[in-house]
């Protein structure tokens, strides 16, 4: 009996030393290793009273190995599953950075309708100020901007009130002064629930008979919009900045005639000659003739 307890022990150690030589090469393996105490035998384990200083031994592995899967765990994870250091509610100074510079309003179906419908309004107001202004129809052009309205065309041509750049149209561009303001390719923001801003493309004509002169040019105007109490856009600041700008002399095209005009201007050999318009009929007659 006392011999087969001997030979019971040195199998016991045998055991011992074969499992911690095996724990040893196991823990140079990857972090996701199995349980080094999984591949000792049962009867082994069960047999053997393994000396505590030895403990530390086996747990080293089993510690360092969640650390490491977790590193790699996050590094594989995408940006939507990770933790990261958050706000109070639960967004990240990065995230909150991004969305008040990038996406400063929230997009839904309801909010892309609405904007849609308020850069269709300030496109209406923008054809109203260019009919207005080729009409001559000055109180409708002085009702789309509001009475602080600024405008800008060059360092030496700047307007700080409606009623100063209304009165410098209706001075410069009169009846004998024929304009025609084409606007396309809007460019619209709504920056606020009631201010905007929107760049478009201008191509303009001015013919003045009376000087036998022809403009024609492009530009890019530059505009802000408000939002007013009536719910109605307006313009809070107009100007653009010439792309090209040509002159040409009526003298150089002998054959053209200007033979309609809405504010009763006609050209003929002579020069240029006003015209009276019957309201009743389409045609007109020279005050020259009716002398």
């Amino acid at each position: 009996m006392e011999r087969n307890g001997e030979q019971d022990r040195d199998q016991g150690e045998v055991a011992d030393i074969f499992a911690r030589g095996e724990r040893s090469v196991r823990s140079t393996g990857p972090p996701d290793a199995a349980d080094p105490a999984a591949s000792v035998p049962e009867t082994a384990s069960a047999e053997t009273d393994a000396p505590e200083a030895d403990a530390p031994e086996t747990d080293a592995p089993e510690t360092d190995a969640p650390e490491a899967d977790a590193a790699w765990t996050d590094f594989g994870r995408s940006d939507d599953d990770q933790t990261d250091v958050s706000t109070e509610d639960g967004v990240s100074p990065e995230d909150a950075a991004f969305s008040e510079t990038a996406a400063p309003r929230e997009s839904t179906p309801e909010t892309d309708l609405a904007t849609f419908a308020q850069v269709a309004a300030i496109t209406r107001l923008k054809y109203r100020y260019l009919r207005s202004l080729d009409t001559k129809a000055w109180e409708d052009l002085a009702d789309t901007m509001i009475p602080e309205a600024t405008a800008t065309y060059s360092e030496y041509l700047q307007f700080e009130s409606r009623e100063a750049f209304v009165a410098f149209l209706r001075n410069t561009l009169g009846p004998r002064v024929i304009t025609e303001h084409r606007c396309d390719h809007p460019e619209i923001d709504i920056t606020a629930d009631d201010a905007a801003t929107g760049t478009w493309l201008l191509a303009d004509t001015v013919l003045i008979p009376e000087h036998n002169l022809l403009m024609r040019g492009a530009a890019y105007y530059t505009d802000r919009y408000v939002r007013c109490d009536d719910g109605k856009w307006r313009i809070s600041h107009t100007g653009y900045e010439r792309t090209y700008e040509v002159v040409l002399s009526l003298s150089d095209l002998p054959s053209l005639r200007v033979t309609s005009v809405r504010w009763g201007i006609i050209a003929h050999e002579d020069g240029v000659t006003s015209i009276q318009r019957n309201p009743r009929t389409t045609s007109g007659f020279r005050e020259s003739d009716s002398a």
